[in-house]
Parts: structure tokens; sequence; C-alpha cells
């Protein structure tokens, strides 16, 4: 029998329910030449059938699977509980919001510290689980194909046929931006404004955004620096033209900060969700004219990381601003070279220059 893809009332819900099918599925097709107890897979199988409360009660019957002689139940499942839970703080509203690039990032996330086998285990875990989703989702006889492949993450990179990020031209760039100057949000304009302007203006991931604090932006000359906490809670620095933010910046309302001084949140002091800025990237660019095949906030990453390259011809400038880890060595996270950098923040002018001409 096949479900709607959000079958319950809300993602983690929802989640929850596909990774149980997907347990289930894997339980009846590993080989079971080690079980020990033919009666305890049946009893996993049929409370798998009745259903879990939450992701601990699934990891449980996992571990009793395995413990009875199905070690293959645990090298699906391990990965798809930490992409599980790191994902909750995606705050997503449906399964069809997770894409390809949002997975590569939870991946690059949950995975900093492993061996490259381990990275190989969370990729083949999570293209079968995804396959298994576009083969069993069905809505009034539509399915939802999410078509991971993930062919070029985590040092495995496809032989051939591999897709190149989605970005920006510059005079796309030109027009998203006068877009965005002209967008008329329906609250907290300075707020939305400023937010996908340091993200398009610097390449941080959403995320990074999402946890700046007012502290962690200070003046220097004319520019504003930016401390970026990244991935595995290592700190780097950006840095930006301190006029291209500066009115916006100072037009934020002190009243929303949260407790611990988040810079974006909503009316409650909460942190701002990514599915609410790819929403506002996604009505700035239809606003535009602009159609790209992925128009999440992650594709504005992707256009400075572009634009930056192709006018200074620096790999190394690129890696460095915008934090990519190397597999050679973690240099990059505690050696900056601010006189490269300040190159960073004079390509965001020229665009923002360009926008207005």
């Amino acid at each position: 029998m096949k479900y709607p893809l959000d079958c319950k009332k809300n993602f983690k819900e929802s989640m929850l329910f596909w990774l149980t099918k997907f347990v289930k599925y894997k339980l009846t097709s590993l080989s079971n030449k080690e079980l020990k107890d033919p009666a305890v897979l049946a009893s996993v199988n049929l409370a798998l059938t009745k259903g879990v409360e939450n992701i601990a009660e699934l990891d449980a019957l996992v571990k009793k699977a395995r413990n009875a002689g199905l070690g293959g139940a645990s090298t699906y499942f391990n990965p798809l509980k930490k992409i599980y839970e790191i994902l909750e703080f995606y705050e997503l509203k449906s399964l069809a919001q997770i894409d390809e690039e949002l997975l590569s990032e939870v991946l690059a996330s949950a995975t900093g510290a492993l061996s490259d086998a381990s990275k190989k285990n969370f990729r083949i875990a999570t293209i079968n689980f995804f396959k298994f989703l576009d083969a069993q989702n069905e809505e009034e006889g539509k399915a939802h194909n999410f078509n991971i492949e993930l062919k070029n993450w985590g040092g495995i990179t496809g032989k051939k046929g591999v897709k190149l990020p989605e970005y920006m031209s510059e005079e796309e760039v030109s027009r998203f931006l006068t877009a965005l100057d002209e967008s008329n949000f329906r609250i907290n304009t300075a707020r939305n404004q400023l937010i996908i302007k340091i993200i398009i203006f610097t390449g941080i991931r959403v995320s990074e955004a999402l946890a700046l604090k007012r502290r962690d932006i200070s003046a220097e000359g004319d520019l504003f620096v930016l401390r970026i906490r990244g991935k595995g809670n290592k700190y780097r620095v950006v840095m930006i033209k301190r006029h291209l933010i500066e009115e916006l910046l100072n037009r934020l309302p002190t009243n929303m900060l949260s407790d611990q001084g988040l810079l974006f949140t909503n009316r409650d002091g909460k942190a701002l969700t990514q599915a609410y800025v790819s929403r506002m990237v996604e009505q700035i660019l239809f606003k535009a004219g602009i159609r790209k095949q992925k128009n999440g906030a992650h594709m504005l990453r992707h256009t400075f990381a572009t634009m930056l390259y192709q006018k200074q011809k620096d790999l190394v400038l690129v890696q460095e601003a915008l934090g990519h880890a190397s597999l050679d060595t973690s240099r990059i996270y505690t050696h900056f070279d601010n006189g490269k950098l300040r190159l960073a923040a004079k390509v965001a002018e020229e665009l923002n220059e360009n926008a207005g001409s």
C-alpha cells in the first residue's frame, strides 16, 4: 500500500513514519543467514507494523534486530537517524522541501569527523532511503520523486553526468537585487532584505546566517567583519562593505532579539527557518522573472562563489571565503588571508553597484 508523502500532521511525524517503513522493508530484504532467533525478528516486524512513537523507539527496535543477527539493519538506520535529528532543526513543513543541496549540507554536518568509509555508508543509506520514498509515496495517482544521487558529495565523484550547481548570471543578480530592494514584505522588510543580502554578498550558508548574533558583526573601517560559526562549531570571518547593509542593520527592531541575541528572529524571538528564507528567495526570483531548477536560498551561495571565481580566478580565495572543507587539511578553519577576504567584500560591492546602475 502506498501513502501520501506528508501522511502525518507534521514533518517530524511523517519522516518518522517513512523511516519505520524503510526499516521494515530492509529487515525483509537483508540476508538472514546470521539470524539467531526468528521469533525476535517476528516481534520486531510486528512492532514496526504497528508504528512507533519516536525515534528512540525505532532505534531500540533496530538494535533488537541487530542483536538477533541482522547487523545490516544498523548500517542503514544509523546514518538516517542522524539525518533525521539534524533535519529537526530546519523546521521543515513538508518532506518535499528536501532536495539534494539540503541533504549535502546535512550530510556535511553529520559526517565532518568521520572516515571516508563511514561517509560512503551515509551516502548509500541516504540514496537507498529516498529511492524507497520515490517508489512508495503516492497521492491522487501522483508521486513525488526526489531523484537523490549525491554524485559529487563527500569526495565521491561520478565519472560523468555530474550537474553543476545552480547559480545566477551577473545580469540576473542585478535583476534579483533590484527586485529585492523593491520588495515590500508584509512584515519585517528590513530583516528579510538584510539576511538575503548578507547571504548573496558573502556566500555564507543559510544556516550560518540564521545563527548570526549582533555581537558577531563588528565595524572595521569601511567594512563589516562577520564572525561565522560554521560546521563542527568551527569559526571563520567574512567581510562586507558597510554601506551595503548598514542602513538595513540599523532598522532591525531590537525588541525582536532572542534570548541568545540572534539577529534574525520572528516576533516571538525564535530563529527563522531555512524554509522561510528559501520561500522569500523564490518569491523574489519570481518577481525578477528569473527561473531556476533550484530556487532555494542555497543557490545564492553558489552564485557568490561563481562570481567570486570568475572575477578573481583564485580557488583558494573561494575556498577560504566560503569555508569549504579540504580533503587534505583543515587549514582554512584556522588561517585566513584578510587581504584576500577584502577582495571578496569588493566583489559584493561591485554586484550592488551594477544593480543600481
